[in-house]
């Protein structure tokens, strides 16, 4: 009869505790158990901020050995897990098992609080802090918390200004090697996100993850404050400012201060003019990305969010939510020192620098001042005496969008933009 040896017995022993559902190693700190005491030892880690394994590239230090592995991988590009189905290389296992999901479409994990589901456990881990709002993972430097230690990670480069991830193409540095992966999509034209409602393509898995949320309607972003409701956790963070007043995020130049990272940085090429998103129809520059992609609908015409009540249609989700408050009469946003109401924050925000006679946008050619960034622009174009907006129906041209309205609301559709 064949007899086990000690170290067989022992990983027999530790796989029958997965079946058993025994936990015998628990952590003294915060009380959770696990089944292995090797799992226990990293988990320790966290709390005491150890980090035993050090890269010999770039000196980077990390809790475990699987992630050095992992991490080296950064360095030497190396991908040895392949996907039979796509062809597409990671460079670790459990990064390929949670790729293949996408193809499968399998969600094994599930909230046992709202029934969503997840393709992998840490997304669903992460969700479940939404309910309950916990953020454990603190920054040491300015106090900010975070859902995930990723996240907190990523934060701390803010402080540091570290960008380890270089694009070889461009040399163009990320401080994350997801946003380089992304990045690279760029110079390669590469879409492999495919949605399969309607058939677009995207750069990245969660890009298509927010794009599903068009169709499904889906927003699973919750404010505990005023109980609105968003398709995305960013939008739900600079929402919250609102409520907070918190603007962590200074403008060098002018001295403004915003509530994230990405309206600062928007913000900075006003002083600036830059304008890095063109139009390869037309020519023209936008200084957001997301008004080259409404500006492109001008000549596609494509209006892809339909409202169920009344059947308009709109190019862009914003507007729909707009036009939504016309039929709700909702204005959520309110001026406390005049008690008018708005239906958006960006008209709120407007409306208030009347009341501080705040005038941030400044013509660099005439040196006047306006509080609203689309009177400059217009004021800018009157200025030049271009006329932007042409009435293909009357041969007309007007400065401004508005005039062209007025001057014929039936005919918007027949318009063009220089």
């Amino acid at each position: 009869m064949y007899k086990m040896s000690f170290l067989e017995k022992r990983k027999s022993s530790k796989h029958q505790e997965i079946h058993t559902s025994q936990d015998p190693y628990r952590c003294d700190i915060c009380g959770k158990s696990f089944s292995v005491s090797g799992s226990l030892t990293k988990h320790k880690r966290i709390h005491t901020g150890e980090k035993p394994y050090h890269c010999d590239i770039c000196g980077k230090s990390l809790s475990d050995r699987s992630g050095l592995i992992q991490h080296k991988r950064t360095h030497t590009g190396e991908k040895p897990y392949h996907c039979d189905i796509c062809g597409k290389s990671f460079s670790f296992g459990s990064s390929l098992t949670k790729h293949k999901r996408i193809h499968t479409g399998e969600k094994p994990y599930h909230c046992n609080i709202c029934g969503k589901s997840f393709s992998d456990g840490t997304n669903l881990t992460q969700h479940k802090r939404f309910h309950t709002g916990k953020k454990p993972y603190h920054c040491n430097i300015c106090g900010k918390s975070f859902y995930q230690e990723f996240n907190l990670t990523t934060h701390r480069r803010v402080h540091g200004g570290e960008k380890p991830y270089p694009c070889d193409i461009c040399g163009k540095s990320f401080s994350v090697g997801g946003s380089l992966t992304k990045h690279k999509h760029i110079h390669t034209g590469e879409k492999p996100y495919r949605c399969d409602i309607c058939g677009k393509s995207f750069s990245d898995g969660s890009s298509l993850t927010k794009h599903i949320c068009i169709h499904t309607g889906d927003k699973p972003y919750h404010c505990d404050i005023c109980g609105k409701s968003f398709s995305r956790n960013s939008h739900l963070t600079n929402h919250k400012h609102i409520h907070t007043g918190e603007k962590t995020y200074r403008c060098d130049i002018c001295g403004k201060s915003f509530s994230g990272g990405s309206s600062l940085t928007k913000h900075i090429r006003i002083h600036t003019g830059g304008k890095p998103y063109h139009c390869y129809i037309c020519g023209r520059s936008f200084s957001v990305g997301s008004n080259l992609t409404r500006h492109k609908l001008i000549h596609t015409g494509e209006k892809p969010y339909h409202y169920d009540i009344c059947g308009k249609s709109f190019s862009h989700t914003h507007s729909l939510d707009i036009h939504k408050h016309i039929h709700t009469g909702d204005k959520n946003y309110h001026c406390d020192i005049c008690g008018n109401s708005f239906y958006e924050g960006s008209s709120f925000t407007t409306h208030k620098l009347i009341h501080t006679g705040e005038k941030p946008y400044r013509c660099d050619i005439c040196g006047k001042s306006f509080s609203d960034g689309s009177n400059l622009a217009s004021h800018q174009c009157s200025y030049r005496g271009r006329k932007t907006y042409h009435c293909d129906v009357k041969p007309e041209s007007f400065f401004q969008n508005g005039e062209l309205f007025l001057h014929s609301p039936i005919n918007m559709k027949d318009i063009t933009v220089t």
